[in-house]
C-alpha cells in the first residue's frame, strides 16, 4: 500500500470519541443518600440566605414586618454615607497592617521551627493552641486584660501612655485590636509555612552550603522563590480575614471611642441588627462582597509576576 492510500484511509476512519473516565464506572447509591441530603441542607442554610440577601438589599425592610422594594437607593445612601467612607478606610489600613505583621512573624517562626532545634516538635503545638481557641472567649479575655491588668502595669513602671486603658485612647484604641487578630491568626499561618516549607528539597540547601551560602543568601534566593505559592496563599487569606474580620472588634471596642475603630463589618452589623436597617445592611455586605472580589482577582491577576512555579524555573 502507497503511502498516499494509506492517508486516505487513515483519513476516512472517524474519529474516536474521548469516553469520560467515569462515564461507565458504576456508583453505589449510598453514596447518593450521603451526598445529596448533605447538599441540600448545605444550600438551605447557605444559598438560600445568599440569596435572600441579595433581594433585601433592593428594600427597605427592617428585619421584620412589611417591606417595599426601593431599587438602588441603598447603593445610592451607601456612598453618600460618610461613615461608610470611615469605617472602609480604617477597616482596608488595618487589615493591610494584620495581613503584613502575621505573614512577617508566621514566616520567620515557621523557618525557625522548621530548623534543627530541640523539642520541635512540642512548640510547634504550643504556637498552634491560639487557632484553637474561640475568638470570642478570647476576645473578652483580651479586653479584660486591656482594662485592667495592663494600665495597672503602666502605672506601676510609670509608662504614661499606658497607664490608662488603650480602649479609650482615640489614638491607641486600634491596638487590642490588631494585637488580638495577629495573636490567634499566626497560628493558622505557621502551619501553612510548615507545610509548604516540607515540599523544598534539602539537596538544594546542601548544594548551597557547599557553594559557601550563608544563613540570609539561602532564605532570600532559596526559601523565599520556593515558599512564594505558599505566602501567595497565605496573603490572600489573611487579607480576606482582615476585611471580614467582625468578632474582635465588635467585642473589644464595638467601634468606640466614637468610631475611631469603627470597622466596615461593625457598621453592617450594627445597622441591620441594632437601627433596624436589614435592607441598608445587606446592601452594606454586598458592596463589600464587590469589594473584596475585584481586590482578590487583581491579585490573582498578577501573581504570576512575583510568585514562582517549578514549571517556571
Amino acid at each position: 500500500m502507497s503511502h498516499a492510500t494509506a492517508t486516505k484511509t487513515a483519513a476516512k476512519k472517524p474519529a474516536k470519541k474521548k469516553v469520560s473516565a467515569f462515564s461507565t464506572r458504576k456508583v453505589d447509591p449510598a453514596y447518593y443518600w450521603m451526598v445529596v441530603p448533605a447538599a441540600i441542607i448545605f444550600a438551605f442554610f447557605l444559598y438560600l440566605p445568599f440569596l435572600d440577601g441579595v433581594k433585601y438589599s433592593f428594600t427597605n425592610s427592617q428585619g421584620y414586618g412589611d417591606y417595599k422594594f426601593i431599587g438602588l437607593k441603598n447603593y445610592i445612601a451607601l456612598f453618600q454615607d460618610n461613615r461608610v467612607g470611615h469605617a472602609y478606610l480604617f477597616t482596608f489600613l488595618i487589615a493591610i497592617l494584620i495581613t503584613v505583621l502575621i505573614n512577617v512573624i508566621a514566616l520567620f517562626l515557621s523557618v525557625l521551627l522548621n530548623s534543627k532545634i530541640a523539642f520541635k516538635n512540642g512548640f510547634r503545638a504550643i504556637f498552634f493552641i491560639p487557632y484553637t481557641l474561640s475568638v470570642l472567649v478570647i476576645g473578652y479575655v483580651f479586653k479584660y486584660i486591656f482594662m485592667n491588668p495592663l494600665p495597672e502595669l503602666g502605672k506601676a513602671l510609670g509608662i504614661k501612655w499606658l497607664s490608662t486603658s488603650l480602649l479609650t485612647n482615640e489614638q491607641l484604641s486600634w491596638i487590642p485590636i490588631v494585637f488580638l487578630a495577629v495573636w490567634q491568626g499566626i497560628a493558622y499561618s505557621v502551619l501553612i509555612y510548615l507545610a509548604g516549607l516540607q515540599t523544598i528539597d534539602d539537596e538544594i540547601y546542601e548544594a548551597a552550603a557547599i557553594d559557601g551560602v550563608n544563613a540570609w543568601q539561602k532564605f532570600w534566593k532559596i526559601t523565599m522563590p520556593c515558599l512564594s505559592p505558599t505566602i501567595f496563599f497565605n496573603l490572600i487569606n489573611q487579607l480576606i480575614n482582615g476585611f471580614m474580620a467582625f468578632t474582635q472588634s465588635y467585642i473589644i471596642t464595638q467601634g468606640k471611642p466614637r468610631d475611631t475603630t469603627l470597622f466596615y463589618t461593625v457598621y453592617m452589623y450594627q445597622n441591620a441588627f441594632t437601627y433596624n436597617k436589614l435592607g441598608y445592611g445587606c446592601a452594606l455586605a454586598w458592596f463589600m462582597i464587590l469589594v473584596v472580589g475585584i481586590l482578590t482577582l487583581i491579585l490573582f491577576k498578577t501573581q504570576n509576576k512575583w510568585v514562582y512555579y517549578e514549571s517556571e524555573g
